[in-house]
């Protein structure tokens, strides 16, 4: 006879989610507003802070009140900082113009049609297939959306004479390097952007050329593991469960009846020229060459047409001055396009629309809570006190010296807060004045926060991706961390290389 249990259960511990860390964020950095001496800068008229300028005022401690208030004013704004409204708008809208073109699955079967295609040359699909999803997570940060290709994906890699590892790499490395070297990642570079006021066309190239160099580096690491079990399956590190997954794994014979329509291809140009227009958009080219005045100058004579001109709408903003509102209404102009391109329902289109912005409503409210932090520290007065400290200790500092350590510092918030735009939104108001203070720009900033990032996403067991991913291809994350190592060590030290020539230059 047993004798019935009586020890309890231990409770394992759980990482809270990113909206408990950042209220309690919140409330330590209210706390802090009791301690911290209250300080101000001078400023010039443009509102940018001129250092040395540093004074002693009134100091404003902040309490319960103010700490409830702080995700509102997040949201909304107030005399002090600028509300996430614009980019929580963004956010949403990307949200619903996504679900709209995943109701057409023409992503989906895009992917398909390029697996079909390489039928009998696999490995030749590993760098386009990287690539692509490369410049998914660096244009939009393909990431939750990628969890539907690994069943695709792992029984041809499996079958061919590779391993699961091949196959998780491809999606997994492939998107989120991209994610390290956003480009225009509206979650990211989007974030960061409105949270320092700068363009997101600001560090493009730059970042365009730190994107080709990682997503080659990792293009050569997955390929030289796949030429290397393919001459010796016993070199995999899953050996071990091949048999299992072979059993595991049958190739879908159905899938090579799939055939992609005419309109989900039209779908699927509609979606890259969609991106293609707000790189166009972003970029400011009259700033990078006076004479590039062609966008400016096409919108007027658009404008002055009779008619076309009040039909197409006379406050027509002309390509390389957008910011966030115009971002935003091209996505919104090209899901309703897609839906009379698939001829989609209005009832289909309306539902996959609020289904996609609920899917983002989450990323949407953490970047208030997240600006929050920001709020409690300006109205508490403390800001420029932290920015003064990090102004006495920047001193000797070279600007290399300073964006490598910002980026080391971002790489364990990166894991403290899994939410790029949450992390943006709490830290880039501090981070990005103190490189004016270093003498680095704030799309050099930028792009040491989403190297981080990019970099943590591709280990990190608090991630639904790289969870969900390792446990489709039944892989344990020790595995994976043995795998991957040597990667992430050639990429660390690529970035902070890349990072300090890009800080002086």
């Amino acid at each position: 006879m047993q004798t019935p249990n009586t020890k309890p259960n231990k409770r394992r511990f759980k990482m809270p989610s990113a909206f408990t860390i950042l209220f309690l964020i919140i409330g330590l950095v209210a706390i802090l507003t009791w301690i911290i001496p209250a300080g101000a800068y001078s400023t010039d008229k443009a509102g940018n802070i001129i250092a040395h300028t540093y004074k002693l005022v009134t100091a404003n401690p902040q309490g319960i009140w103010d700490i409830f208030m702080a995700p509102v004013y997040g949201m909304v704004g107030n005399d002090k900082t600028e509300g996430a409204i614009s980019i929580s708008l963004f956010i949403l809208v990307i949200g619903g113009f996504l679900g709209v073109v995943n109701r057409t699955k023409a992503l989906d079967d895009g992917i398909g049609a390029v697996v079909r295609k390489y039928k009998g040359k696999e490995k030749a699909l590993i760098p386009v297939l990287m690539f692509l999803f490369a410049l998914g997570g660096s244009t939009y940060g393909m990431a939750e959306e990628t969890i539907a290709f690994y069943p695709l994906l792992i029984p041809v890699m499996i079958g061919v004479g590779f391993d699961s590892l091949v196959a998780v790499a491809i999606v997994l490395v492939g998107s989120q390097v991209g994610c390290l070297a956003s480009t225009v990642n509206p979650f990211a570079t989007g974030v960061a952007s409105q949270t320092l006021d700068v363009s997101m066309g600001q560090g493009l190239f730059p970042r365009l050329i730190l994107l080709v160099i990682v997503v080659l580096i990792s293009i050569w690491y997955v390929y030289r593991y796949a030429s290397k079990i393919e001459k010796d399956p016993s070199k995999s590190l899953v050996f071990s469960q091949r048999d299992e997954d072979l059993k595991r794994f049958a190739i879908d014979s159905d899938a090579d009846n799939v055939k992609m329509s005419g309109r989900q291809k039209g779908v699927l140009w509609l979606f890259g020229a969609t991106f293609v227009i707000m790189i166009v958009g972003l970029v400011p080219w009259a700033s990078i060459n006076t004479g590039w005045t062609f966008f400016e100058s096409a919108t007027k004579w658009l404008s002055g047409i009779p008619v076309l001109g009040n039909l197409l709408g006379s406050d027509m903003v002309p390509l390389g001055d957008w910011y966030f509102s115009e971002i935003t209404m091209l996505f919104l102009l090209m899901a309703v396009v897609i839906m009379f391109v698939y001829k989609m329902k209005e009832t289909d289109f309306i539902n996959a629309f609020i289904g996609g912005m609920a899917d983002f409503l989450s990323v949407a409210i953490i970047v208030a809570v997240a600006r929050g932090i920001q709020v409690v520290m300006n109205d508490g007065m403390i800001t420029d006190t932290v920015l003064h400290w990090g102004e006495m200790g920047l001193k000797g500092l070279s600007e290399s010296v300073f964006i490598i350590i910002t980026y080391i510092f971002y790489i364990p918030m990166s894991f403290l807060i899994p939410s790029t735009s949450g992390l943006a939104s709490a830290t880039m108001g501090i981070i990005g004045p103190m490189g004016k203070f270093a003498g680095v720009g704030g799309d050099v900033v930028i792009t040491a926060y989403q190297a981080a990032s990019g970099w943590v996403n591709l280990i990190t067991p608090t991630s639904g991706v790289v969870m969900g991913a390792l446990a489709i291809a039944h892989v344990n994350i020790s595995t994976w961390w043995k795998w991957i190592a040597k990667l992430m060590v050639i990429l660390f030290i690529v970035t902070c290389v890349y990072l300090g020539v890009l800080a002086i230059l």
